[in-house]
């Protein structure tokens, strides 16, 4: 099973685990979550397709990311979720943290922070191992391409990180 750290308003842990998905925190707790934007030189994003049988925002564009176990660092985390999704290593790529936001959920038990870190890197397509229980696809986009899927409402969390895509 699977624990994520308690934290709290001020992005400190609290001491205190919670089970992955146990959407169980009071107001002003939160969970960590990572996300991975991987820039390519020639401007194209890897973005995926998450598979139709979430139960969440099935079939919508996403970038790598997950939820940061418990006793791991953000980037640690981050780097874990893109090579578990992707196949793709980036320990070594330029870049990396670029900023976090936080997501306030009253009374639903679901506070979490993002941390957000954009990868530049480049990589040949037949490298990519895509994780087949979460991802029905992949694309490299063009930030307009990922702008107009945000517009559509079919990208996850792009208003609250449109601005790493440069």
């Amino acid at each position: 099973m699977e624990f994520w750290d308690i934290y709290d308003e001020n992005k400190q842990r609290t001491g205190r685990t919670m089970k992955r998905n146990d959407w169980c925190l009071k107001d002003g707790e939160y969970h960590l979550t990572v996300l991975g934007v991987i820039r390519r030189s020639d401007g194209r994003y890897l973005i995926t397709q998450r598979v139709m049988t979430k139960s969440w925002a099935p079939g919508w564009w996403e970038v790598s990311g997950g939820g940061v176990m418990a006793g791991e660092e953000s980037k640690e985390a981050v780097m874990r979720e893109v090579l578990e999704e992707t196949g793709l290593d980036v320990s070594n790529a330029c870049g990396g943290y670029v900023f976090s936001y936080k997501r306030e959920n009253p009374g639903e038990g679901d506070n979490y922070f993002v941390d957000i870190y954009r990868f530049e890197m480049d990589f040949d397509e037949s490298q990519l191992k895509l994780q087949e229980k979460e991802t029905l696809g992949y694309k490299l986009a063009t930030k307009e391409e990922i702008e107009e899927l945000g517009k559509q409402g079919i990208f996850l969390h792009y208003d609250s990180m449109k601005e790493v895509f440069i």
